[in-house]
């Protein structure tokens, strides 16, 4: 079978991805010391070792997102020049890079966004992750996923009724990940465009409405994308 190394085996997806991949020992979870997306000669080594076919980089800073604005050069390291060193390394051994990207890339003012829109990032956290898709962008055969998920159960007691987007959950993408693998560009991965509360009252009927009020630091209130690439495939 082909090694494949997974970045973020510790994060909120890597856990979940574990858990659904649990019989399959071609698949390497080196920890964030091992695999420093910031120390180039580290992760050589580590791949020179392992000699994987696949790197599936779900690894990044991401919440608070208030920690991009605070602390950018740490964002810059990790998610923009650290995705770049993996995507040097994909190059030199000729491995297949699979990057967990943001629907927020877009511009969240109309929703509905194809793969082939122009991206305009809301944030400095979406900045982040569009710096590293230019780097992914030029290994031909790679993959980027602009995903839109969350935890399940859902973390609030309250959801936005007038907020738009394509929540899925992280199981969700666990169970169908592998026949993605293989793919490559830009693939919309999320479920049916809908409010926030309709995405949440389908598991917890007692939640509570919410209106989004808008301002300087709020979220996007259209931020949806279409997946119809992405339901093709199933």
């Amino acid at each position: 079978m082909k090694k494949i190394i997974f970045t973020g085996g510790s994060g909120k997806f890597g856990k979940i991805f574990r858990k659904f991949n649990l019989n399959k020992k071609n698949i390497y979870y080196p920890s964030s010391k091992t695999f420093d997306v910031t120390n180039f000669k580290r992760m050589e080594k580590f791949i020179r070792k392992i000699k994987p076919k696949f790197i599936i980089h779900a690894a990044a800073i991401s919440r608070p997102m208030d920690l991009h604005e605070k602390k950018v050069m740490k964002s810059i390291s990790t998610n923009i020049i650290g995705t770049s060193n993996i995507a040097n390394l994909c190059h030199k051994y000729k491995i297949k890079l699979i990057y967990f990207s943001t629907n927020y890339v877009y511009p969240s003012k109309i929703g509905n966004y194809k793969e082939d829109h122009p991206v305009f990032p809301i944030n400095n956290y979406a900045w982040s992750k569009l710096g590293g898709e230019c780097a992914v962008q030029m290994l031909k055969d790679s993959l980027i996923l602009r995903i839109c998920m969350t935890e399940k159960p859902f973390l609030y007691k309250y959801a936005y009724t007038n907020l738009k987007t394509n929540f899925m959950f992280h199981e969700d993408l666990a169970k169908v990940f592998f026949r993605l693998i293989n793919k490559k560009g830009i693939i919309n991965v999320g479920g049916p465009a809908q409010s926030v509360y309709n995405f949440a009252k389908k598991e917890n009927k007692k939640i509570k409405k919410k209106v989004l009020k808008t301002g300087k630091n709020s979220l996007p209130l259209k931020s949806s994308m279409n997946i119809s690439k992405f339901k093709k495939m199933f």
